[in-house]
This record gives C-alpha cells, structure tokens and sequence, in this order.
C-alpha cells in the first residue's frame, strides 16, 4: 500500500506542478531591438535582466582555469550584452525614463587605475576586457604604460632658468641672514674694539714706564714687541715680493731696431735678391753665346 500512496502522493505532485505551469503565461522573449519595445516599464525590466546576465558572466570569467578560448568568448558575449544595455538605456531615456548611463562604470587595469577605452565610433563604450581576459596574451601589454623617456636638457635650457637668486643676489630679500649675521658682527666688532683698547692701554702704560724710568713687567714688553715683530715681518714679506716683481720685468741690454731700421733692412735684402737673379740670368745668356759661337767656328 504504501507503494501506491507513493505512487499516487507522485502523480499528484506531477499533476498539480503540469496545473501551475498551464496557469503560467508563456515565457517572453526579449524584443531582438529596443526601438520595438513601447511601454517603460518593460524596457527598465528587460535592462534589469542584461544587467544579471552580465553579472553571471563576469562572475564566470574570474576563473583563470577556464582556457583561453573559453575566456575570450566570455569575454565576447559580456561587450555584445553591454553593448545591449547601452541600446536599452538609450530608449528608456527616449520614453522619459532616468538616464543611467551618466553613472556606468569605468574601466580599470590590474592595478585598479582607471584606464580610457576606445571608442573610434563615439556610439556607446569601447571594447572592454574582465577578469581574466586583462592577463591573456597580448592583452596585458595594452594595460603596461610605456615607460618614460626623460629627455636630456640642452644648455640653452639649464641657462634659461638661472636667475639673480642662482647667484645668490637675493638672498637678503628674504631678511634671514641679515637676522644671523646681525648678531655675530655686533660681537666680532666688539671683540676687536675691545683687543685695540687692551693693546693702546698696554702701549700707554709703557711709554710711561719708559719716560719714567720704571720696571715694565715681561708680558707687556712681550706683547708690544710681538706686535712690532709682526710689522717688521710684514715689511720684510713686502719687500721681497717687490723684488720678485723686478726680477720678472724684463730688461733688454741690447739696444732694439726701430720700425724705420727694420724697413731699410727689408729693403736691402729684397735688393739683394733682385741681384742675384738677374745676375744668374745674365750668366746664363753668356753661355749660351759662348756655345753657339763654338758651333759657327766647327
């Protein structure tokens, strides 16, 4: 019996399923052109149902283990849907529906920089690549930037951006240094007013103890003939350059031909030349007589 309820309890799931299915309306078919489709509502439905299938496929494609062939047909089949959505989007726009394609989706690379596509009709996108169609071969190489050539800078280039500031003329505009080097000149000219006055009054102090007749101390005297070693030193070094300069001018000691000497001797020898040549010519002729005559006598 119990094989029979089950038999009975399965004939009666058929038919109740064959009943539904008969109450269902005959599946509809997308329309082949969007210009076809009249009412909003189903354009909206018909591009809610590309968005999914395009979905599907781009799920699909994230498989590297598919095979290129596989991979590139998938890949067709998502530009040839997304070109249909563009056509449907168009026509929903037509019928006064919302404008979708303001806010599509852009292409990105590996990385997930955005990247431009072509699109050489300027009807819809380009062609577009997903997952693993961006590492077949050859496709990658589209995504690879070419790497950038730096130019080398001509001199008229580097000239062209020095300034005054390159060579350092304005650098008290900006009031720094005049703020460093404020302080530190005040303190090095009072250290040298203050060295002059130490050094006058040490020379004050022995002109008198040697007017009067007293005992210098020994570091006072060092001091002021240190100073007058310093001078005599200085002296000394000025002198031996000005003799180094004397020894470096040349001095002639042989009196040096003028300009109107040197053109008589130009001359005088320019004479001798013409000399000599006629000279040899004439000897020259003489020979010659000299052998026709012999010539005549035999």
């Amino acid at each position: 019996m119990a094989r029979n309820e089950e038999k009975a309890q399965s004939m009666l799931n058929r038919f109740i399923t064959m009943k539904e299915e008969e109450k269902k309306k005959p599946k509809e078919r997308r329309p082949y052109l969007a210009s076809e489709c009249r009412d909003l509502a189903e354009a909206d439905k018909w591009r809610q149902q590309i968005m999914r299938e395009i979905g599907r496929k781009v799920a699909e494609i994230q498989n590297e283990g598919l095979g290129e062939h596989r991979i590139r047909d998938l890949n067709d089949e998502i530009n040839k849907l997304i070109r249909e959505k563009v056509h449907w989007e168009r026509r929903i726009v037509e019928l006064g529906g919302h404008n979708y394609s303001r806010h599509s989706a852009k292409m990105t690379d590996l990385d997930g920089n955005i990247v431009d596509v072509p699109n050489p009709s300027g009807r819809g996108p380009g062609y577009r690549y997903f997952g693993a169609a961006k590492k077949l071969p050859g496709v990658r190489e589209l995504f690879e930037k070419p790497p950038e050539l730096r130019k080398r800078r001509t001199r008229y280039d580097i000239y062209k951006r020095i300034d005054a500031s390159y060579y350092g003329y304005r650098d008290d505009e900006d009031g720094i240094l005049e703020k460093l080097e404020g302080p530190a000149e005040q303190n090095m000219r009072a250290a040298a007013v203050a060295d002059w006055k130490e050094m006058e009054k040490i020379k004050q102090e022995a002109r008198r103890a040697v007017k009067s007749g007293e005992v210098v101390e020994v570091g006072v005297v060092s001091k002021i003939l240190f100073e007058e070693e310093e001078d005599v030193v200085e002296e000394e070094r000025m002198k031996e350059r000005e003799e180094k300069e004397k020894e470096k001018e040349f001095i002639a000691h042989v009196p040096l031909p003028d300009e109107e000497e040197i053109k008589k001797k130009v001359l005088e020898k320019k004479k001798q030349e013409m000399l000599s040549k006629y000279t040899s010519i004439e000897l020259l002729e003489g020979l010659n007589e000299a052998k026709s005559l012999l010539n005549i006598q035999k």
